[in-house]
């Protein structure tokens, strides 16, 4: 089922878009739960704590949503001037090299989302703390890092660790403060599952794209330990992500309800299945896709765990 058809050729798959859709598909939707699903679980952390603040959530979901998009179209832009994405490439967003945007165009949109991400954290800090703001400016650089600049997180052994800390922890832990102005070490250890997922998307990403990154030049985690060893690493985060969820229900701070993260399992079983039984680019695109969705899927119920154990508790009281 993972074999591309013979209909769907790399054309298909990747031809030029038009319209809305050239814009829909340089935000990549199918990462940006990747933003929503740390915003989330701090929320629904915090709620068992106090009543949420719509605002603050909205515009914490937004600037999130912002920051990870411009992300990716920095992304796009430096790739392309570097000379790394053709219009064959797989797994681009593809409005440079197959849509006809000029790369200034992306690059620009990128910095108005981070203006706009701004002014969201401007609100955010005049309701919290102007703390919020070093956090997010940080944050923001780091994304333009991750393949801006002269030395590219993505282009390192690195870039798992630090899409999984900026985009897991960070996020978690700003949704968590914002809404009961307080930040804890257990809010901090609860969001190293979420952390850890956001890295397999990455390095999902990297498995892919190992043999087109070699020739780049790169020196991706897929790259450093092989492509084999890179798909038990994958398989290695799955676990790591289960597991801390186990020992976290052990040590009783996270609910018995947690047990309903291991309905996501599956997904991450398929993303391991492909990768081991496919090797082109575009033969692998489906596990890219079951990572992401382990990861939707399992954040989404590890968030519901929390809300099911507090309605459990307040039934219990009345």
């Amino acid at each position: 089922m993972t074999k591309l058809s013979n209909e769907q050729t790399t054309k298909d798959v990747l031809g030029k878009k038009s319209g809305f859709q050239i814009w829909w598909r340089m935000l990549r939707p199918h990462t940006l739960t990747a933003s929503f699903i740390p915003v989330f679980v701090g929320t629904v952390m915090a709620s068992i704590y106090t009543s949420i603040h719509a605002g603050l959530f909205l515009a914490m979901l937004t600037a999130s949503i912002l920051i990870q998009a411009a992300t990716n179209m920095f992304n796009e832009y430096y790739d392309f001037v570097k000379g790394l994405d053709t219009e064959e490439s797989v797994g681009i967003g593809g409005t440079i090299v197959r849509d006809g945007i000029a790369p200034e165009k992306v690059r620009n949109l990128a910095f108005i989302f981070y203006g706009i991400a701004v002014v969201l954290g401007f609100y955010i800090c005049i309701q919290t703390t102007f703390w919020i703001a070093v956090i997010g400016i940080i944050s923001m650089l780091f994304g333009y890092l991750y393949t801006g600049g002269p030395y590219p997180i993505a282009y390192s052994p690195f870039g798992e660790l630090f899409s999984g800390f900026f985009m897991g922890t960070i996020i978690i832990g700003i949704s968590y403060y914002i809404q009961i102005e307080v930040i804890t070490g257990e809010a901090l250890l609860l969001s190293l599952p979420i952390a850890v997922l956001i890295g397999a998307i990455m390095l999902s990403n990297n498995i892919r794209d190992l043999e087109g990154d070699k020739e780049n030049g790169r020196k991706t985690l897929a790259i450093l330990v092989g492509r084999n060893n890179a798909i038990g690493v994958l398989a290695g985060f799955f676990l790591a992500a289960y597991g801390l969820t186990i020992a976290f229900m052990i040590m009783g701070i996270m609910p018995i309800w947690g047990l309903i993260t291991l309905l996501s399992a599956k997904k991450a079983f398929n993303a391991i299945q492909v990768f081991k039984n496919n090797h082109t680019p575009l033969e692998m695109m489906p596990a890219m896709k079951f990572t992401a969705q382990t990861n939707t899927i399992f954040g989404f119920l590890y968030g519901i765990a929390f809300l099911l154990n507090h309605l459990y508790a307040l039934q219990t009281l009345s």
